[in-house]
């Protein structure tokens, strides 16, 4: 029976969705594990596929759907992600019911069986059921996305968010590139690749002294 979550998700409504290991266990290990979580996002963004997942990962070019109505479907709309030893940001619209709650089970068990056939491990990888949040308004999702990409920043695994190759801050640098790109945000966000390197950079340190701090913070 599925369970009833706190804040329903609501077709054509877009969120904030966060995702943990369990006992915070690094699960994300190598390159290619980032890729394959990356190329899992790719794929089960849509339904009716007509490919297996090992057939379509095995193509030269990946399609992010395989046949029919894209509108139809499409389960959710990525407009920014990053992903993390520990844990994975996602920010969703969701674009038909039950969306994003399909979308991240396949996701998330896809990638546990993976994870457990390639590092002979047994028992369940993710600590809970995802968490979602809603984004009331466009201010707000500009301000989610510039913390999603800092997140590497944050955690010094790099200096500079463009550095992290594992989060979608590389496309909305260079928006030409859309072989390589899984989100879809031009509609929505509405801001230069100059503008927004710098709105992004600005908050870098701000970031950093705020996780120092943030078990004195009230939520």
């Amino acid at each position: 029976m599925a369970s009833i979550r706190k804040y329903p998700l609501v077709t054509g409504e877009v969120y904030h969705i966060f995702n943990r290991s369990i006992a915070k266990y690094n699960i994300f290990v190598h390159d290619y594990d980032f890729e394959r979580m990356r190329d899992l996002f790719k794929y089960y963004q849509w339904e009716g596929r007509k490919l297996r997942f090992s057939r379509w990962k095995s193509m030269k070019k990946k399609t992010s759907y395989n046949n029919g109505d894209k509108a139809q479907n499409k389960l959710v709309t990525i407009i920014a992600y990053c992903i993390m030893p520990t844990h994975i940001h996602l920010v969703l619209k969701q674009e038909k019911d039950g969306g994003i709650s399909k979308f991240m089970s396949q996701i998330s068990n896809s990638y546990a069986r993976y994870f457990n056939v390639k590092y002979k491990r047994k028992g369940p990888l993710w600590e809970k059921e995802f968490s979602n949040v809603l984004v009331e308004n466009d201010e707000q999702l500009m301000h989610l996305t510039r913390y999603v990409h800092l997140n590497p920043s944050t955690a010094y695994l790099v200096n500079n968010p463009e550095d992290w190759l594992f989060s979608s801050y590389r496309e909305y640098l260079d928006r030409e590139d859309t072989e390589h790109s899984i989100c879809d945000f031009n509609s929505i966000i509405d801001i230069s690749p100059p503008v927004y390197r710098e709105f992004v950079r600005d908050r870098i340190g701000y970031q950093r002294d705020l996780v120092k701090i943030k078990h004195l913070l009230l939520d």
